[in-house]
């Protein structure tokens, strides 16, 4: 009974500290606009976690309200990050390293790139635009979505390597 009780402290404790590890990336390449980690991170909690990936994802996504306020621009992020980890719950599990590289670096990079896409439909009902403004808003963010693309690109080819380190640091947590 202590031993259940014991993994559930510890999950939490885990996936508060994922959670906090995307919110602090996030401020730590701020400086780079568009380039981040957060496709990636979200990727590999995803392969390793499966459907309680949520809990860090979230974690993160109401760090950032609470950091940066809880402002229209936040209410896209309570989906955009489940989009892609519906996508990555859809992805096989047990893929090849070779189809699994491309294939997860791929995926973080298209996600980036639609990124504006994605949230062009919030903004457009939050702003009150037509469908004419909010096609014209997109087009107006294509070449901040390329650059989201291509960090996502150089972000998911760490995919794999960080999966497996966080399934070992898993595993050898859950065996303690």
């Amino acid at each position: 009974m202590k031993d259940k009780k014991f993994q559930k402290l510890a999950d939490v404790i885990v996936f508060a500290m994922l959670g906090t590890v995307m919110f602090i990336s996030k401020l730590l390449m701020e400086a780079f606009p568009n380039i981040h980690f957060l496709g990636m991170l979200t990727m590999v909690y995803t392969i390793v976690y499966r459907k309680k990936a949520l809990i860090p994802i979230y974690v993160y996504v109401f760090l950032n309200g609470l950091y940066a306020g809880f402002s229209p621009w936040w209410i896209p992020y309570l989906y955009l990050w489940a989009i892609l980890w519906g996508i990555t719950m859809l992805l096989p599990q047990n893929m090849k390293t070779k189809t699994a590289v491309p294939v997860y670096a791929v995926v973080c990079s298209l996600h980036g790139l639609f990124f504006g896409t994605l949230y062009a439909p919030a903004q457009a009902i939050m702003y009150g635009l037509d469908f004419k403004a909010m096609i014209a808003w997109i087009i107006a963010g294509l070449p901040y979505d390329a650059i989201h693309a291509a960090g996502n690109l150089a972000a998911g080819l760490l995919i794999l390597p960080l999966t497996e380190a966080l399934k070992k640091a898993h595993k050898s947590s859950v065996t303690k």
